[in-house]
């Protein structure tokens, strides 16, 4: 199974000021800028060209404990990637899902050694717009 890293989480403290910043002087494209229910805001910026995407947003600052991902990959199915980890002794966490069974809405997570934290998420091969 591929496994490829698609998302960076980026720390920020103002959104819109980090935005226009990677959007307007560094050109990057607007993928996502959502908010999933009333506290959580997903924006979602890609580099042209590029396979992996960065994730800012206050709840990554204001929100999200220190232990929280910073790193994601993407599989294509979430339990067979659960269950790799799990044959190889990753610690990993059962599959979560945040917003009721969307597309991009399932995920497992995991630390690696010196405490860096990561997300697995389950991206369908054909991937339908995002809203």
């Amino acid at each position: 199974m591929d496994w490829t890293l698609e998302v960076v989480v980026v720390p920020v403290t103002d959104v819109d000021r980090t935005k226009a910043f990677y959007t307007e002087k560094l050109g990057f494209n607007v993928d996502v800028d959502t908010n999933v229910g009333d506290a959580f805001r997903v924006v979602q910026l890609t580099p042209p060209g590029s396979g992996c995407s960065i994730t800012l947003g206050p709840l990554v600052v204001d929100q999200v404990p220190e232990s929280s991902a910073r790193f994601q990959l993407c599989v294509l199915d979430i339990e067979q990637a659960r269950a790799q980890l799990l044959e190889r002794g990753v610690d990993v966490s059962e599959i979560t899902s945040f917003s009721g069974g969307g597309p991009y809405d399932r995920f497992v997570f995991l630390t690696d050694p010196d405490g860096n934290n990561w997300a697995v998420q389950e991206v369908p091969a054909t991937r339908p717009a995002l809203p």
